[in-house]
């Protein structure tokens, strides 16, 4: 560790990390009334055009409305098919390479040695104190070391032992619902589930459960980062909360501890059980990342797959059909849910050396983003893979939850909820019925339902 490093790391862990937070978002609105760009947006909403009127060379997929125009498809078809290792010299988050096809996207993230996902995963480069450290973020031996530390959470054995309570919890929302009249299914059943099962995950105050939805959504939604709606002012004040909140958590649940209290099997208390984490507490910025790294992992890809596969039940009514025929066909369905959804557009990577992908020479310290929604609409590997089909043979070898060090250790969660949710959804209505259209998150990361109004009928009872 350099010197320097080890000065900055000391005075960090003397600083409460909510107070640095703070002092930051100071010199931050200062820097911004300096240089007069305080409430400047980076990006307006135009209509985007068809994807055969735009040069190839000009195609970019870091535009954060091409999901809410409906433009993406056609966009990554064309690189596909066309330049499937694409480079794009100029844009907001300056130049980067987009790789679409299936089989770049898995060579590369398999590949950490030389496409590094240090320092960061998302296109952008969040303003200066906010860009902290999580181990998604790292290569290894650092990553493995911190992943270590959580992974047990989400082992086969625990899942077990948690699918009744998730079950239960499930029962409880879905009980709960009106019938017969239009509700948002966002609110009221994606982000309910997923607030409850991060609480439960965290060992967090159940009441505030909500609490750690809004701070992944405000941590997501970065215009310098992946194009969100949200101003510095409000992340800034959204990040010190969260970085309060979670540190007197973190301080009560290690107070509870040695008072006695019976450990748990949560993530807080395998943290603060492990030797490579116990003292994430003193490096405050990564203890934040890694904190705010399982809840927006936790939170992403389980809360809009929730709301995803309803709505692609309902643009394939077929697919519902053959569903509540044949029950069995939900583990199936969840993977293609999870496909056709692709919760998260992409992951970036630095190149570590000058390298060789697909016929193109990419350059050391260059940009590569692997566009994951790409790579699961790609017909070299899927037949028909606009279309939502609920008995797909090879459904598995969708890649939204990455491949390599970096997979997503949650994903035997997240398909646990999700098939829960629809085991106890086919009993209890015989129809949910998607009413409009749905809204959708202004993000090029985050392939997000923000409101989905329904309806639903219940079974007839006999």
């Amino acid at each position: 560790m350099k010197v320097s490093e080890a000065i900055t790391e000391r005075v960090q862990s003397a600083i409460p990390v909510d107070l640095q937070i703070q002092g930051a978002h100071l010199y931050d609105k200062t820097r911004r009334w300096v240089t007069r760009t305080d409430g400047e947006k980076i990006f307006v909403e135009r209509p985007i055009p068809p994807v055969e009127d735009v040069e190839l060379a000009d195609i970019d997929l870091s535009n954060p409305f091409l999901y809410r125009q409906g433009r993406w498809q056609s966009y990554y078809e064309r690189l596909r098919n066309e330049a499937p290792v694409h480079y794009l010299p100029d844009s907001a988050f300056g130049p980067f390479w987009s790789i679409t096809r299936h089989a770049d996207i898995v060579a590369v993230d398999k590949n950490h040695e030389v496409f590094s996902a240090e320092p960061l995963i998302v296109i952008g480069t969040p303003p200066r104190f906010l860009d902290i450290t999580m181990f998604i973020a790292m290569d290894p031996p650092r990553h493995d070391r911190q992943r270590a530390a959580v992974q047990g959470v989400v082992a086969p054995k625990n899942l077990r032992e948690m699918e009744g309570l998730i079950r239960s919890r499930v029962q409880e929302v879905l009980d709960d619902l009106p019938v017969n009249e239009p509700f948002d299914w966002v609110q009221r059943v994606s982000i309910e589930l997923t607030a409850r099962m991060l609480a439960t995950l965290l060992d967090f105050p159940y009441e505030q459960r909500r609490k750690l939805v809004e701070w992944s959504d405000l941590a997501t939604s970065m215009e310098q980062t992946n194009g969100g709606p949200s101003d510095l002012d409000e992340i800034f004040v959204g990040m010190r909360e969260m970085a309060r909140g979670l540190s007197e958590h973190w301080h009560d649940k290690a107070a509870r501890t040695a008072a006695g209290e019976e450990p748990g099997f949560d993530l807080i208390t395998m943290l603060q059980s492990n030797d490579n984490t116990k003292d994430l507490i003193s490096r405050p910025m990564e203890f934040v990342g890694n904190l705010l790294l399982l809840i927006v992992g936790g939170n992403d890809t389980t809360r809009n797959s929730m709301s995803g596969g309803v709505l692609a039940l309902n643009r394939f009514p077929d697919q519902f059909e053959k569903l509540k025929a044949n029950p069995d066909l939900i583990p199936n369905m969840t993977s293609e849910v999870i496909r056709w959804q692709t919760p998260l557009a992409y992951m970036r990577r630095i190149a570590t050396r000058d390298t060789v992908l697909n016929g193109q020479f990419i350059r050391k310290g260059d940009k590569v983003v692997m566009w994951y929604a790409s790579g699961n609409r790609d017909d070299r590997v899927f037949d028909r893979p606009d279309d939502f089909i609920i008995d797909r043979a090879n459904v598995r070898n969708h890649i939204s939850f990455g491949f390599g060090v970096h997979r997503c250790m949650g994903n035997r969660l997240a398909e646990l909820q999700l098939r829960i949710l629809w085991e106890e959804l086919l009993p209890r209505f015989e129809n949910i019925e998607v009413i409009g259209e749905p809204e959708y998150v202004q993000s090029n990361f985050v392939r997000g339902i923000s409101k989905m109004m329904v309806r639903l009928t219940p079974k007839s009872r006999t």
